[in-house]
């Protein structure tokens, strides 16, 4: 065969590959409840986006706004928010019942400056005086959303120390509690563990006392009308999977 016919031959092959390629790849949306955000950027979109070939596009914000975003028709592949929530969505017909994944829990806890006293927070009492011995508290304004602040607002009446506290709190925007802790602004913070990961300057002091705690758990499903169902699944499969459990852990949530 001619030179040149082989190279046309050749160079056919390598274009006919290479568009394979190109369609086999898929892009898909993700919207995720904000304290995910971590986990997801640093840890597993980069592993699917590696092993799949596939692309993500990704939308963080409480999981109580981006209910009524897609309940509107925002459009999503996957959409990793709480389990009540996406039990409603399923029952709209806007996510597959099959494919409803627990995928982690957070706990919630106190964060502290890098470096400050660590007053003791391990039972109801010394929680309690932490609290009221510290000059500031900061946590995300309730009427925002987000479980950790509506429950802590509650949890202050139940702990009878409300009124005490209230001259010392600073409100923030949601996200913004581990900012204000290590910029100074204020002594404690209320947060999830997993907010502290990509913040510098700021400790988790420790987790609220076990007859206290509050666990945030997240699940994930995919779009009824999902256009690129099989990479949707190829991502929960990752979530999911046991080797998922170090990477969680890392980054301070717990496997579902």
């Amino acid at each position: 065969m001619p030179v040149r016919k082989i190279l046309f031959a050749v160079t056919a092959f390598v274009l006919a590959v290479a568009g394979t390629v190109v369609s086999d790849a898929a892009e898909i949306k993700v919207l995720a409840a904000a304290p995910f955000k971590a986990a997801l950027t640093e840890e597993f979109l980069p592993q699917f986006e590696r092993e799949t070939g596939s692309k993500a596009a990704i939308k963080f914000d409480l999981a109580a706004s981006l209910k009524p975003q897609i309940e509107a028709g925002e459009p999503f592949d996957v959409a990793i928010l709480t389990p009540a929530i996406i039990d409603d969505l399923i029952k709209s017909g806007k996510i597959d019942t099959k494919s409803r994944s627990i995928i982690a829990r957070i706990g919630a806890g106190i964060a502290i400056r890098q470096g400050a006293s660590k007053p003791d927070i391990s039972t109801t009492e010394a929680f309690k005086r932490a609290l009221l011995g510290a000059k500031s508290i900061a946590y995300g304004d309730p009427a925002k959303g987000g479980a950790v602040p509506v429950y802590f607002v509650s949890l202050l009446q139940r702990l009878g120390i409300a009124e005490e506290t209230k001259a010392k709190t600073k409100l923030v925007a949601p996200g913004e509690t581990p900012q204000a802790v290590a910029t100074g602004e204020a002594e404690l913070g209320i947060v999830q563990a997993s907010e502290l990961v990509s913040v510098r300057g700021v400790e988790l002091l420790g987790p609220f006392p076990t007859e206290l705690q509050l666990y945030t758990i997240l699940a994930a499903g995919i779009a009824s009308n999902s256009k690129e169902p099989e990479a949707a699944n190829a991502l929960i499969k990752l979530l999911t999977a046991p080797a998922a459990a170090s990477v969680l852990k890392a980054k301070g949530m717990e496997p579902g």
